[in-house]
């Protein structure tokens, strides 16, 4: 007998989402992670008394009941919950030319643009409202419905019927761009940009590769949803879903690295770890990126050979320089907790330390410091190509950091003789503490050049879920993904019955 139905590799979201998913769906479940912490790229950790996230850090719409979060609606099935904080400003986009505060209002948002370009935001205005008519035409159709196998179509036509019909006008917005609807609507030089950044934040790519569902649903879970904040960081949704997981008997194992993922005649059999013990399961399900599952977990004889080169082929982001820090917070007033801030509006916002993101979940949160003290995490694009372990890596990690220093710089002038404690981390760091490869934050597929994958894989009994694999990158994203393949695996009997 197998020593588990269901064997997850990597404790991220997707793969929390899948194993505690099927774990209350009556499967044995054991999630392998080689960190010592849960959570992936959505891990928190703690140094000297400062939280910091290690990677999200906006949320919108976690205790909302009207919210299409995905996330929300797992941990309903879990019979979980998280307490949050929520706030509006969201916060401020920085630009050479002036600071636009960030509203989840939608007119006060709309005015904010207007003091910069009034005819820009009429066309924005435009835009919203086309993006929205997407999201409200989704909003009929539960996530935790979805499925990646062919019992979906019976059951969107028998149970979803009304908003297919809906849906039936938007088929060709789906799978097409922003960037479409952008050319279509606005022609503001100023709010093109401003629209590129929004869809770089969420995808990594501009409007012209991002998908139209992704960004219509920011915007309208920043509208019509609740912008609000995890108490106690992302790692308080990552506990919450290893209580979910645990709650319904499945088993989280920390620092237990998978070696590889054993297959017999294209059959996933289970997994041998890095320490040589051997687990047996039917499904194996993996968190890891599509790279790292197919060079590192599977032997290129276990894959057809084509579908391995272009699966190995998929465009990838690019990945990133971290910076945490611990700051006094004496005589610091009226912070917003969110930032980002474009340097040069004569360089493209994706060009690596042009753009800069920037939490302060202190604001919010004041238990994630010590008392007087606030945490900051600030990050940019950085490529991982020439990034090596050596005598110039200590200064080369200072040189490419500056552009966050700078960035912060601009919200609290003074910074640097505020810091108590600080740590940057590059794509290194990203590449050896999360197993990624070289770093990355998820594939670059814009849209309409190819699609994210599936959960399913040539190898039977294997499957896959995250951010390299369908609907993409981002937290709410990365939770469907779970769903998609949770939800495949049983049958649609058995999920009915928590719809």
């Amino acid at each position: 007998m197998p020593d588990f139905d269901v064997i997850v590799i990597g404790s991220g979201i997707g793969g929390l989402v899948a194993a505690s998913m099927l774990a209350r769906y009556g499967k044995r479940v054991l999630v392998c992670e080689s960190h010592t912490i849960a959570g992936g790229v959505a891990h928190s950790f703690s140094r000297r008394g400062f939280h910091f996230d290690s990677g999200p850090s906006f949320y919108c719409g976690l205790t909302d009941p009207q919210s299409l979060n995905p996330l929300r609606q797992v941990l309903e099935i879990l019979e979980e919950s998280i307490a949050t904080i929520p706030y509006d400003p969201l916060g401020h986009y920085h630009f050479p030319e002036g600071s636009l505060p960030v509203y989840a209002d939608a007119k006060k948002y709309l005015d904010a643009v207007a003091e910069f370009t009034p005819k820009g935001a009429k066309e924005l205005q435009q835009f919203q409202q086309n993006l929205l008519v997407l999201y409200e035409a989704l909003r009929g159709i539960p996530a935790v419905a979805l499925r990646a196998d062919w019992q979906l179509m019976p059951l969107l036509l028998f149970r979803y019927w009304p908003s297919m019909l809906k849906l039936l006008p938007l088929v060709g917005v789906i799978g097409g761009a922003a960037g479409v609807l952008m050319d279509r609507d606005v022609r503001d030089p100023w709010v093109r940009r401003l629209i590129d950044l929004e869809c770089f934040l969420l995808s990594g790519l501009k409007a012209e590769g991002t998908v139209a569902p992704e960004i219509a649903f920011m915007i309208g879970e920043r509208s019509r949803s609740v912008i609000e904040y995890p108490v106690g960081g992302s790692g308080a949704i990552v506990d919450a879903l290893v209580r979910g997981l645990q709650r319904w008997g499945g088993k989280l194992r920390l620092g237990t690295p998978v070696e590889q993922i054993l297959v017999a005649s294209g059959r996933a059999t289970g997994v041998r770890l890095q320490n040589g013990e051997i687990i047996r399961a039917p499904i194996t399900i993996s968190n890891a990126t599509i790279w790292d599952t197919y060079t590192k977990l599977l032997s290129p004889e276990d894959l057809p050979k084509n579908y391995r080169q272009i699966a190995l082929s998929t465009p990838a982001v690019e990945s990133f320089m971290h910076l945490h820090l611990g700051i006094k917070a004496e005589g610091l007033h009226g912070l917003t907790g969110h930032h980002v801030v474009v340097h040069d509006s004569n360089i493209d916002i994706t060009v690596p330390g042009n753009t800069c993101m920037i939490s302060i979940p202190t604001v919010w949160d004041a238990n994630l410091a010590p008392p007087g003290h606030h945490a900051i995490h600030a990050y940019t694009l950085e490529p991982y190509e020439g990034w090596e372990y050596g005598e110039f890596y200590q200064q080369k990690k200072q040189e490419r950091s500056q552009s966050l220093f700078t960035a912060l710089e601009k919200i609290i002038p003074d910074l640097r003789r505020r810091i108590v404690l600080e740590s940057i981390g590059t794509p290194l760091t990203h590449a050896r503490f999360l197993h990624r490869y070289q770093g990355t934050y998820g594939p670059g597929i814009p849209a309409g050049k190819g699609t994210f994958p599936g959960p399913q894989t040539p190898v039977k009994g294997l499957y896959r879920v995250g951010d390299s694999t369908m609907p993409g990158i981002g937290v709410p994203a990365v939770a469907a993904s779970g769903i998609l393949c949770a939800n495949t695996l049983v049958n649609s009997q058995i999920t009915a019955q928590f719809l």
